[in-house]
């Protein structure tokens, strides 16, 4: 299975009031909603002195044809959680601050089956269609990655800018 990086390390740092299952939510009704299928790698949080540690790395993907699948790739840290309560119009409201940090990686796999990959001539001849043929299918898969990180990334940035705006201030 070829696998080919098309969005790079997409950074997003954020310090401040957060709600981190909320944010967990939000990143997983998006992929849903979107038709992607769902996976957790890794789901690790470590409680230490200075508030909660978490690590995840979630990696939803998507079968766009019988060939060809798109993968997202999320590491998300989030450090130094501590519980806190707001005050927003006179209620009390329960909160978490501290510092998410989330990298995004997109990819394009290309013989999702493996069917080119059992003999050198298939490979080949696999690597060839890929190049020649199937050019204009690869940019479509790439471009619609691009389109569904973006809006993922725009709708996580406005979801913490809007917390950050209500809470804070």
């Amino acid at each position: 299975m070829e696998r080919y990086l098309v969005i790079d390390h997409l950074k997003l740092t954020y310090e401040g009031l957060c709600n981190a299952p909320e944010l967990f939510s939000l990143i997983q009704e998006w992929f849903y909603e979107k038709g992607w299928d769902w996976h957790e790698r890794t789901n690790q949080e470590t409680t230490t002195p200075e508030g909660k540690q978490l690590h995840l790395i979630l990696e939803p993907y998507k079968n766009v044809s019988n060939d060809h699948r798109l993968m997202v790739k999320i590491t998300l840290n989030a450090t130094n959680l501590k519980d806190v309560e707001v005050e927003l119009e006179g209620k009390t409201v329960h909160s978490q601050q501290g510092v998410i940090r989330m990298i995004i990686d997109g990819y394009v796999f290309s013989d999702r089956k493996g069917q080119w990959d059992s003999r050198p001539f298939y490979w080949f001849l696999g690597m060839v269609l890929e190049k020649y043929f199937y050019k204009e299918h690869f940019r479509r898969f790439e471009t619609w990655l691009k389109s569904d990180v973006s809006d993922l990334y725009d709708r996580i940035k406005s979801y913490l800018n809007t917390y950050k705006y209500t809470y804070q201030h």
